[in-house]
């Protein structure tokens, strides 16, 4: 392993170290859109960006900017991940991909590239302070929509509060969007916040698709009853009916190749020992690489739900649904990451992100590709979050070779 790239890889993880110090609360690791931990985060990872020769900014969406300019250049790659967190979350999540990109840059400081380098610290992905994510990069690719901005906190104040506090201007969020013909692509380093690496002993892994999410609240509706006075067969049990359908979840989760299907909130109503429930109100969440697959499985589901209804007399109500669609990858990208991992001497293992990630909404207008990290214990959102120093440190060759690579296709004229 190169002795530059271990270094480098024994600074990511103590910067990593420094930032989770940067909370809102002193027992874990909190750091939510545009607090003040924010700030601090932006202060030492600006001070970093500037030691390594990069120009810095905050746009208007509250994103931390730091640019390899290159003379001459007018096309940019974009690397980054985001710098906020769940509460009580780990010191990888976000940051990690973060930190990789300034390490890529520290290492190609010799290197001329015919693009410039933009490393980009989100400034939200995580949806907690407003329940609406990927703010950051929904500025940077030209989304974000002015009515989030009358948006509440749980403090009563506004994200046009928010950001005005910060020292940034609401009302010109455009300013932070990058044109579809100035940026070559985006990619983003993340923790595979799963088990596939680990089990295969892989240090990385290419993406090769976010997979789309389906977002269900759910009503079955009975009768309240008596515990004790109520015989069974003339029960209609909004519980029972529930259970049975989790069971039908589960089934075709498993009978499905790549399907996760997951019950994991239910609310029983009236939620007493002795009392029979009357109304159950769950979640559904339904996620596959393929939109087609996700679509006929939840179809299936409510057909299901209605099944178990019918039998008993209940009913079943479906009171929302949303839908992400799938990522697509850019092959030509993906393609390269891929013969990068080959060339720093590993297997270029492909597997599909079940998480949604800044990515998800940076396809939508710039070609895209994601590099996971092997992720021990694949604890994620959680303070025992872990990543092995020696991953990180190839990640930072296969990154680099990634770039260098790709400077390679300008200079023979093959633009990705």
């Amino acid at each position: 392993m190169c002795p530059v790239a271990t270094n480098l890889a024994d600074l990511v993880m103590s910067r990593c170290d420094e930032l989770a110090a940067c909370s809102e609360d002193s027992g874990c690791i909190t750091r939510r859109f545009l607090t003040a931990p924010m700030q601090e985060v932006h202060d030492r990872l600006g001070g970093w960006m500037r030691q390594a020769g990069l120009q810095i900014r905050v746009d208007n969406g509250g994103n931390l900017i730091g640019r390899r300019h290159s003379e001459g250049a007018t096309r940019t790659l974009i690397v980054g991940s985001h710098l906020d967190t769940v509460p009580g979350g780990g010191r990888y999540d976000g940051v990690l991909g973060v930190l990789l990109g300034l390490a890529v840059a520290e290492n190609l400081s010799e290197s001329q590239l015919p693009f410039h380098l933009d490393i980009i610290g989100f400034s939200e992905e995580e949806g907690v302070r407003y329940s609406k994510p990927y703010l950051g990069s929904s500025a940077v690719a030209g989304v974000f929509l002015p009515e989030w901005l009358e948006r509440v906190d749980d403090q009563g104040v506004t994200m046009r509060e928010a950001i005005a506090g910060f020292g940034l201007d609401p009302d010109n969020i455009a300013t932070a969007a990058y044109s579809r013909e100035e940026v070559v692509g985006y990619v983003e380093a993340h923790l595979e916040q799963g088990p596939v690496l680990e089990d295969a002993g892989a240090p990385l892994g290419v993406v090769s698709g976010i997979a789309g999410q389906s977002r269900l609240r759910l009503e079955f509706r009975g009768e309240a009853g008596h515990a004790g006075t109520t015989p069974m067969l003339d029960r209609c049990d909004a519980l029972a009916m529930a259970a049975e359908f989790v069971g039908e979840v589960r089934s075709l989760g498993r009978q499905t190749a790549g399907l996760r299907a997951t019950v994991g909130r239910v609310e029983v109503t009236p939620n007493a020992t002795n009392v029979i429930p009357g109304r159950v109100e769950l979640s559904l969440d339904v996620r596959h690489v393929e939109d087609s697959v996700r679509e006929q499985a939840v179809n299936d589901l409510l057909v299901a739900g209605k099944r178990i209804v019918n039998a008993v007399n209940g009913s079943f109500v479906l009171l929302e649904r949303t839908a992400q669609q799938a990522v697509k990858v850019d092959g030509n990208m993906s393609e390269l990451l891929a013969k990068s991992i080959s060339r720093c001497g590993h297997e270029p293992l492909q597997l599909v992100s079940g998480a949604g990630h800044d990515a998800v909404v940076m396809a939508q207008r710039f070609p895209i590709a994601m590099l996971f990290l092997r992720h021990p214990g694949g604890v994620s959102h959680h303070p025992d979050e872990r990543v092995e120093r020696d991953d990180v440190a190839v990640a930072i060759e296969v990154m680099s070779q990634f770039a260098t690579r790709l400077a390679e296709t300008f200079a023979s004229g093959r633009h990705i």
